[in-house]
């Protein structure tokens, strides 16, 4: 596992503990990201999209439904949204005889975990933001700027 420091409101954004660290009046707290967050197969990133679109909770056999262009049984459906749940892509809650799944992250969140991961690999940070920045489009960079601002703005230093 790798952890990184946030700061944010005290409490577990991802992964399921954190690293041991208590959360201080600064509201930084230590998260550990599993290695595996990143690691979506092929059908679980097709069941994520499913999900991520998804305005309500789905059981299995809605979200197996969504896959026509897939002859899956709902057995594995089922398997690969325990692993989602497990691996904590996932949250799921009882709903009579079955479970109801729902992203615990947005699709947005994820590819932010992405990109960072990416970044890490990389022995010179700055230098990688800064090929990146220059391949970004104009209103992408507007974006960016944008988001940087409030950050800074807002206190988030």
């Amino acid at each position: 596992m790798r952890a990184r420091q946030l700061k944010r409101p005290a409490r577990l954004v991802a992964g399921d503990h954190d690293s041991g660290r208590a959360a201080g009046d600064d509201q930084v707290v230590t998260i550990s990201y599993r290695e595996d967050m990143n690691r979506l197969g092929e059908l679980e990133r097709a069941i994520m999209e499913v999900l991520w679109v998804a305005p309500d909770q789905m059981t299995v056999r809605q979200v197996g439904n969504c896959l026509t262009d897939r002859d899956l049984a709902h057995t594995t459906v089922m398997t690969v949204l325990d692993r989602l749940a497990k691996k904590g892509f996932v949250r799921r809650q009882r709903a009579g005889r079955a479970w109801r799944y729902r992203p615990a992250e947005s699709r947005e969140a994820y590819v932010a975990e992405l990109m960072l991961t990416a970044l890490d690999q990389t022995g010179d940070r700055q230098a990688a933001l800064t090929r990146f920045a220059r391949s970004v489009s104009g209103s992408e960079a507007e974006a960016l700027r944008a988001a940087l601002e409030a950050f800074s703005g807002g206190g988030g230093d």
